[in-house]
């Protein structure tokens, strides 16, 4: 006999747990029935795993009102302030925080100005 184990990516069952809600109450007031396309950004720190998200979609949509709907991911890009004051977006994702300024060349002490979202951006529906 054998035993298999679904292992869902809890984190991002709960977010389409909550856009799906949101959705819904979206089309209840505009009067729409069919879901077609969702899109969602997402910074790059938002800790969205691009491919457990479409699965969790798929899986919650599956047999609903929504099933075959398409979901669109987009990741925002970090955007860090320096203690100088310069702004800017690290060239390797490695660098995250740690990234030097280019005006100035710090390494420590960057705030994050973009790159923590997460939003619901766009509903297609009919």
């Amino acid at each position: 006999m054998a035993v298999f184990a679904l292992i869902l990516p809890m984190h991002e069952l709960s977010l389409v747990t909550s856009l799906l809600s949101l959705i819904e109450e979206e089309l209840e007031k505009h009067q729409l029935k069919k879901l077609l396309v969702v899109r969602v950004r997402h910074g790059l720190l938002a800790n969205i795993v691009p491919e457990a998200m479409h699965f969790a979609f798929e899986a919650l949509t599956q047999g609903s009102p929504f099933e075959g709907a398409r979901l669109e991911l987009e990741e925002e890009p970090l955007v860090l302030r320096c203690s100088c004051g310069a702004c800017f977006s690290p060239e390797q994702k490695r660098e995250l925080l740690f990234a030097s300024c280019p005006v100035c060349g710090e390494t420590l002490g960057h705030t994050v100005e973009k790159g923590r979202e997460l939003y619901l951006q766009h509903i297609e529906a009919e």
